[in-house]
């Protein structure tokens, strides 16, 4: 006769990789790569920490993990449409992703040992720039200043004092009340006339950069 389990029993998940590299890409998002360890990613998924080395190397083995799941989440370039196109919409993808995890910026490119959707990610952003028509040089010339800059705003963007338009105004509060109104005559021509008008949102300036690239790019490839 069948045993019947108890109504209160808790079926155990088995450990894996991706379990444990999952878990840590929660902590991380929520507390910062800094806060991760392998003590605390033992306690939170119920196991001793020695459990996790028979999945993970160490806490290097995790992060290369996890900024390859950055990687994955951001995805291929599409095939479908021409190079300009997909390298707008990549880079506008990359910075979405990175705005969600602030964290990836500074290590999307320091893994020594990059995993399987890292490599594929680069690989197909040359594929798609060797495919039409970039040079070997041209296409590394590329993918630098692209990187570059949509890396250098990610981080510029996570590292403003303000988010949001009503956070600006509380800034420029704070700078009108410390110096005189004339001091800084351009600043404040810039904050009144343009940062603090309403829907304003400092992601909007990532198009803008992002187009004088491409179009630059285009011009060099059209004398090659």
């Amino acid at each position: 006769m069948a045993t019947r389990a108890h109504p209160k029993a808790v079926q155990r998940v088995p450990l894996s990789r991706e379990r444990v590299l999952r878990a840590a890409f929660e902590r991380t998002d929520a507390e910062g790569v800094e806060a991760l360890s392998m003590r605390k990613l033992a306690q939170e998924l119920g196991v001793e920490a020695m459990s996790l080395y028979r999945h993970v190397r160490n806490k290097g083995d995790i992060v290369d993990g996890l900024v390859d799941l950055v990687f994955a989440e951001i995805g291929l370039p599409a095939t479908d449409v021409d190079w300009k196109t997909a390298m707008r919409q990549r880079a506008i993808t990359v910075r979405e992703v990175l705005a969600r995890h602030p964290w990836a910026i500074g290590l999307m490119e320091s893994r020594s040992t990059p995993g399987p959707a890292t490599l594929q990610h680069h690989d197909a952003v040359l594929a798609c720039l060797r495919n039409h028509g970039f040079s070997i040089a041209l296409a590394a010339h590329a993918y630098s200043v692209l990187d570059s800059y949509i890396y250098g705003f990610a981080l510029q963007q996570a590292s403003l004092a303000f988010q949001t338009s009503e956070e600006a105004v509380k800034v420029a509060d704070g700078i009108r009340r410390q110096f005189p109104v004339d001091a800084y005559p351009h600043l404040m021509e810039i904050a009144v006339k343009h940062v603090l008008l309403p829907g304003y949102d400092y992601a909007n300036e990532f198009a803008f950069g992002l187009d004088l690239i491409l179009d630059g790019l285009e011009s060099v490839l059209k004398t090659t």
